[in-house]
């Protein structure tokens, strides 16, 4: 059978791109639409939605490259005067706890409203004032993003991207208000007025997050984040997700291991390491969970629990 060659140029938008190429790319290059349907029908490209074609439709892509794909789509199947807003911007922006499904969402310079092709939804957003240029594409700013996307959300994931946005650095306090004060009067937004005592950027993983809210939802917040833990001679062991204190001042420390962070076997050999010195010099109950633990809701937070409340309690000394 006779192969189709790939055409030459590609990297030039795709390596930027996720992989997808617009048509109107397609014509920068000279590859005809004749030869983007060959591609297709050889199974070597996949239309994605009008105008928008994956060029690596079986390379595997993680959550977080699916979502920058999701936003990628909306832009190129939108052409120059589109914006990533919403959701999207946020995931080109690296913000973490998104949904693990996103929907190619875009608004239009000058707050303009086209019609999409099916699968993209565009926005008619007029507040879109900074616009950062990614890779010579416009994506909302961050605090602008949140705007959009928080009404949107659920709280875990809501809670979860204003985390990792503090954590990152990518808002301040001041932006925190500024959000706060531009939510006001959106539809959506009252539900999200519940978060904010909610927020804390110190902690450094959405599955950390979704476990403290969890926690919080069983009437078993932690007394502290990011615990640091020392031995008898006060040199720092390590540090812990969360803490609860315990009635002889020793502490119950949960630590969220994600499956990325720590499958690989360095990672593990560390981790044993790092768990083995806390259990043996630090004063410490230490508790770890993955994603999974959080399902049925409360399994953390009973584990806890059983911790605090079976952990032998100092005689008084008369």
């Amino acid at each position: 059978m006779r192969t189709v060659p790939i055409p030459e140029g590609l990297l030039r938008y795709t390596r930027w791109q996720c992989g997808l190429i617009s048509t109107a790319q397609c014509r920068a290059l000279g590859i005809s639409g004749d030869r983007c349907a060959t591609l297709v029908a050889r199974g070597i490209w996949q239309r994605v939605v009008r105008g928008v074609y994956d060029t690596e439709p079986e390379r595997p892509r993680d959550f977080d490259a699916a979502r920058r794909k999701a936003a990628w789509t909306g832009l190129l199947a939108m052409g120059e005067n589109a914006i990533a807003v919403g959701c999207c911007a946020l995931a080109l922006h690296g913000v973490a706890g998104l949904p693990q499904q996103l929907t190619p969402e875009v608004a239009i310079t000058g707050g303009r409203w086209l019609r999409g092709p099916v699968g993209v939804v565009v926005r008619r957003y007029r507040d879109v004032p900074v616009r950062v240029r990614y890779a010579g594409w416009q994506v909302s700013d961050v605090p602008t993003a949140l705007v959009h996307a928080l009404p949107l959300l659920r709280r875990d994931n809501g809670v979860a991207v204003i985390d990792s946005a503090l954590n990152q650095g990518l808002i301040n306090t001041s932006d925190l208000t500024d959000v706060r004060r531009r939510l006001q009067g959106r539809r959506g937004a009252a539900r999200v007025g519940s978060w904010w005592p909610l927020v804390d950027g110190r902690a450094e993983s959405p599955l950390e997050t979704w476990a403290r809210l969890d926690c919080h939802d069983h009437d078993l917040p932690p007394d502290q984040l990011q615990v640091v833990l020392r031995d008898a001679t006060g040199t720092f062991i390590g540090r812990g997700d969360m803490g609860w204190r315990r009635r002889d001042g020793g502490w119950v420390i949960v630590e969220m291991d994600g499956r990325q962070v720590h499958s690989e076997p360095e990672a593990l050999f560390r981790d044993r390491q790092r768990q083995n010195r806390l259990l043996a010099e630090a004063d410490a109950t230490i508790l770890r969970f993955t994603s999974r633990d959080l399902r049925p809701p409360g399994t953390i937070a009973n584990q806890v629990r059983q911790a605090l409340t079976t952990h032998p309690t100092p005689t008084p000394t008369p």
